[in-house]
């Protein structure tokens, strides 16, 4: 494997990890790292590129399971006869199921006409004002102590169907399917915690399914010798989202989401700037 490609790699695999579960848009930032980069070149494919950016999705939901492990161990056992697991089962299925179903009907044509970085920027700041609105309106309205479903096991099925609708928003690159299930769940009433958690729980189908049809759809793309860069991207993906989870966690019982606004919309007014002005020759 080249060197120089292992270390594109390598930092596409950390960008992932760090934005995945932070409401900023991991596919927006790896399209633009992906232009920044030149990841796609001679020695990769925009088609096998395609596929190393989804597969990799993988190392930072492994993250999220190995957070998680003890509960999803607990939902596992207990889906047969603990009415919680059960409940938070049917939940996710329920949130999977739209982005699920717009996602096979549209994935091509969105990733034709939106997979560009002009597009992610307007996202990026649209995605921004949107929080900012939610936090303001959280603030004014309601209080941490007032959300009307605290845990996640606390929702219903119409709670999980809403979620799930917000999610779909994310197939627009640049919105964010954290951010999207994040200050979805935070506008239908969840408290900040339990849409947190409930946007980590719903990951892991989420990603994990767009992995594995990525990854079965284009099969005759990939060879064993995809395996080395593959697993660059993968494991830095792990950790470094393992990582940031473990601080989102701390950061959500103090903190709101208003930093992750004003990054978006400044880092969106950038991209958009360097674009129009020949600064930056994004790629698209």
């Amino acid at each position: 494997m080249d060197t120089l490609l292992a270390l594109k790699a390598l930092i596409m695999g950390i960008v992932e990890g760090l934005t995945e579960f932070l409401p900023i848009s991991s596919t927006g930032h790896l399209i633009l790292a992906n232009s920044l980069l030149q990841f796609t070149g001679p020695d990769l494919s925009k088609e096998k590129a395609d596929v190393f950016e989804i597969v990799i999705q993988a190392g930072a939901i492994l993250a999220v399971c190995w957070e998680y492990r003890v509960r999803i161990a607990t939902v596992l056992t207990g889906m047969f006869t603990d009415r919680k697991a059960q409940r938070l089962v049917v939940n996710l299925i329920i949130a999977f199921l739209p982005a699920a179903i717009l996602g096979f009907l549209f994935s091509r044509r969105i990733k034709e006409v939106l997979f560009n970085p002009v597009s992610v920027a307007i996202a990026f700041i649209v995605g921004g004002l949107i929080i900012l609105w939610v936090e303001r309106r959280n603030k004014d309205r309601m209080s941490m102590a007032s959300a009307r479903v605290e845990t996640v096991d606390d929702m219903t099925p119409l709670d999980a169907l809403k979620v799930g609708i917000a999610q779909a928003f994310a197939l627009i690159p640049g919105t964010s399917r954290s951010g999207a299930t994040i200050i979805g769940g935070m506008m239908f009433g969840l408290s900040r915690k339990a849409a947190t958690e409930f946007s980590f729980f719903l990951a892991i189908p989420t990603l994990f399914a767009a992995t594995i049809y990525s990854l079965y759809k284009e099969r005759a793309l990939l060879s064993a010798a995809d395996v080395p860069l593959f697993t660059v991207g993968t494991v830095a993906a792990f950790v470094s989202a393992f990582l940031c989870v473990r601080w989102l966690l701390r950061y959500i019982s103090s903190h709101d989401f208003t930093i992750f606004a004003w990054y978006r919309i400044i880092f969106g007014i950038i991209v958009l700037v360097t674009a129009y002005t020949g600064v930056v020759a994004w790629v698209e």
